[in-house]
């Protein structure tokens, strides 16, 4: 017995990500595949709002454009792996869960496949993010003469506080 979710634009965009009930080839039943086929058109419609979702939309953009030209192996002339497709779906989704407060990153490619998510105030205040296709987020931070880098977990709708905190540290 199937029943009937009440979706409303405005409580989905300040309250919930409706990517969170997204997954990736994850429908079982012609039902299931329906919610999924429906949920991504909903966050699809939500993501070319530029009054719901702001700037992150085109920086989605922006991050697709790139995958795009890096799709195929050997893409920069020197032996580069073709982006991974399981990194630019990690990377979306953590442009998605980053707070109102703070901008977008830039981004670039990686040699290893991988997408690098930078915030650059100056040549020694910047904060990098690496993705890849799986739920490791390496990072690192050059803030004048301190400099570090560590790896986290990210569970694909919230970003690890101690990521947060370092972006913060440099955007200020």
């Amino acid at each position: 017995m199937s029943t009937a979710i009440s979706i409303r634009m405005p409580y989905l965009a300040e309250r919930i990500v409706p990517t969170f009930f997204e997954r990736r080839q994850s429908a079982v039943s012609a039902e299931a595949r329906l919610i999924e086929d429906n949920t991504s058109a909903a966050t699809t419609a939500l993501e070319k709002s530029q009054a719901l979702f702001g700037e992150k939309a085109a920086a989605i953009s922006q991050l697709k454009l790139l995958a795009d030209e890096c799709k195929e192996d050997n893409w920069d002339g020197y032996g580069a792996n073709a982006i991974d497709e399981g990194a630019v779906f990690f990377a979306a989704r953590f442009v998605r869960a980053l707070p109102e407060d703070l901008p977008v990153p830039e981004f670039a490619a990686e040699p290893e496949g991988s997408i690098s998510l930078d915030w650059i105030k100056a040549r020694n205040h910047m904060f990098t993010v690496s993705v890849a296709a799986d739920n490791r987020l390496a990072y690192a931070w050059l803030d004048g003469t301190d400099k570090g880098h560590a790896v986290a977990r990210f569970d694909g709708h919230s970003i690890p506080p101690k990521i947060l905190q370092g972006i913060r540290g440099i955007v200020a």
